[in-house]
């Protein structure tokens, strides 16, 4: 991709792993208070999945939706008890995610400052139905974003090309002029393919220098490198991977 004169005009940020603490330590937690090991759970939700044709993605059949909640939510109970012998209620899944759910303030108060100085910022997030009402109440989206992207209202999902174009429709932008800042590299490649910028999300400050150099006025837009390398920041200690293309 040649270079263009010009710096990021849209700033598209993802939710869980991003606005939230990391997926991972989200997913502990949860499983702790409901008495549950998280390995178990999580091939539960992947078997849950791949039943529904969606493979390794455990959010896919929530997000796009091909199950209602209650439905996921009973199956998962089944995969759980049938293979490894845990008998758990699920029930009101979404509440009791989001219940004590920390929100990652030093990059709220990044997307705000890039508001003020009228850069575009918006959601753009693989999100269930069900879960829609508890992320508003912990991020309001009023003042912060000018859009909202979401997969089960849009008919696609990050990381396939259409949700990029819609989103970068919404932003009266090209592609080159936008950037997502997601904690999956599996997403951030997905936008790349679209002519997008992404940067992988391993912390609030080495994100906010990245963006804060996309979006200077007089910056170029550059080519992105296949690996990404020059988009990330320092590297945290490996995790496991919650949900790859989802938004837990």
């Amino acid at each position: 991709m040649a270079a263009v004169p010009g710096p990021v005009r849209a700033v598209w940020t993802d939710y869980g792993g991003v606005l939230t603490p990391p997926t991972a330590e989200s997913m502990e937690s949860f499983c702790a208070r409901l008495g549950v090991p998280s390995a178990p759970l999580l091939a539960a939700m992947r078997q849950v999945s791949r039943d529904c044709g969606a493979g390794e993605d455990i959010m896919a059949p929530l997000d796009t939706p091909l199950l209602t909640q209650e439905s996921w939510e009973r199956r998962v109970e089944a995969a759980l008890a049938t293979h490894s012998g845990i008998r758990v209620d699920l029930s009101d899944y979404p509440a009791r995610w989001f219940a004590d759910r920390a929100v990652n303030q030093p990059w709220l108060d990044t997307l705000h400052r890039l508001r003020r100085q009228g850069v575009f910022v918006g959601l753009l997030s693989n999100m269930p139905p069900a879960w829609d009402r508890h992320w508003r109440l912990a991020v309001p989206p009023e003042g912060l974003f000018d859009a909202v992207v979401l997969s089960y209202n849009s008919g696609c999902r990050k990381p396939e090309e259409e949700i990029f174009r819609l989103a970068a429709e919404r932003a009266g932008a090209r592609p080159e002029e936008c950037v997502l800042v997601d904690d999956l590299a599996v997403n951030c490649a997905g936008a790349e393919q679209a002519g997008w910028h992404g940067v992988e999300f391993t912390g609030a400050e080495a994100a906010t220098a990245r963006v804060d150099a996309l979006t200077a006025p007089g910056s170029a837009l550059v080519p992105v490198d296949p690996d990404r390398e020059h988009l990330r920041g320092p590297r945290h200690a490996p995790v496991t991977v919650v949900a790859p293309g989802g938004d837990l």
